[in-house]
């Protein structure tokens, strides 16, 4: 069987499951799914969905967006993204509209990031001749 490219996913996964101590056995139980599904996950065989990729991230107490990432579903950007929007909601020193407020904050402050970003871009690269009339 040829290999995927989620070798790197497989690699990552076993090494988080050998640091959990756990056996394959073990890890494919509490995430419910089989033995051998894991087995040729791990062996990069096998890219699994991101409901598995969930499943195994609970088990392994670990984040999903991580897994996502290393599986090629979501971009580094994103996982970072939503890794801060997450802690901003789960902060219970902050009530809920402080929360939304912080997220509103931090998208503007994206925006015009990825505006400014786009500006350089544009102005960096060479100018093209605009048609002739």
């Amino acid at each position: 069987m040829a290999s995927l490219n989620v070798g790197n996913l497989g690699e990552y996964l076993r090494e988080q499951r050998r640091t959990a101590q756990l056996s394959l056995r073990q890890l494919a139980e509490a995430a419910g799914v089989s033995n051998p599904y894991l087995s040729q996950i791990e062996r990069g065989l096998r890219k699994p969905s991101a409901e598995v990729l969930q499943q195994v991230a609970k088990a392994l107490r670990i984040s999903a967006e991580t897994l996502y990432v290393r599986a090629g579903i979501l971009d580094e950007r994103e996982q970072e993204e939503l890794e801060t929007r997450a802690v901003i909601l789960a902060d219970p020193s902050i009530n809920e509209r402080q929360k939304q407020v912080l997220l509103q904050i931090y998208d503007s402050f994206r925006k015009e990031n990825a505006a400014e970003a786009a500006a350089g871009q544009a102005a960096a690269a060479p100018d093209a001749t605009p048609p002739s009339s």
